[in-house]
């Protein structure tokens, strides 16, 4: 057997004590193993009291944690219900873009028809105006050629009134002298 002495006390036993019974086919006792002076049932009864306590403080925890993970949750579903307002959001800003650009491009295409019309229209006022001043033009030429006509007409007329009289004032006095002036002069009289 190995000595006792050696070894530590948590593991040392002593011999186990065994009492028979003086009767016929009685049982024998044995005597209780005991570690650190402790009975089996005391043993059992500190390891409930730990795993009792432990599942009182893992409660504790375990409300703790779930209330952490119901706050998280919370957090996250606010977080998601704002995406989701955010997510609209931004689909109703998108198609809200969509219909400005649709309604930009319509706008784009009446203004490129109007400007279409608009230069149409001046060129057709442009041949009008052009037409209507080319038309005042041959007019004015024309009023300045018959009033170079009617001046050139004129000074012709002039000029041979000038060269008639002339004429006549050679004839009258080559043909005529002083007396037959005065039996005109003063018959000219008379009339009057």
């Amino acid at each position: 057997m190995v000595s006792t002495e050696s070894m530590p006390e948590v593991f040392a036993t002593s011999e186990a004590q065994i009492e028979v019974a003086d009767a016929h086919g009685g049982a024998g006792q044995h005597a209780a193993p005991e570690l650190l002076g402790l009975a089996p049932y005391q043993w059992v009864s500190i390891a409930m009291l730990v795993l009792l306590l432990i599942a009182f403080l893992g409660a504790k925890v375990h409300r703790t944690i779930a209330g952490g993970l119901d706050a998280k949750i919370k957090a996250i579903r606010d977080n998601l219900d704002e995406a989701r307002q955010l997510r609209a959001e931004a689909e109703a800003l998108r198609q809200e873009y969509a219909n400005k650009i649709a309604g930009a491009e319509k706008d784009a295409e009446a203004m490129i028809d109007n400007a279409r019309r608009e230069a149409e229209g001046i060129v057709t006022k442009a041949e009008a105006d052009t037409a209507a001043m080319v038309a005042r033009r041959e007019r004015m030429a024309e009023d300045r050629i018959g009033a170079a006509e009617r001046t050139a007409v004129a000074e012709l007329r002039a000029r041979a009134a000038d060269a008639s009289t002339r004429a006549a004032a050679r004839l009258i006095a080559s043909k005529h002298d002083a007396a037959a002036d005065r039996v005109l002069a003063d018959e000219v009289i008379g009339q009057l």
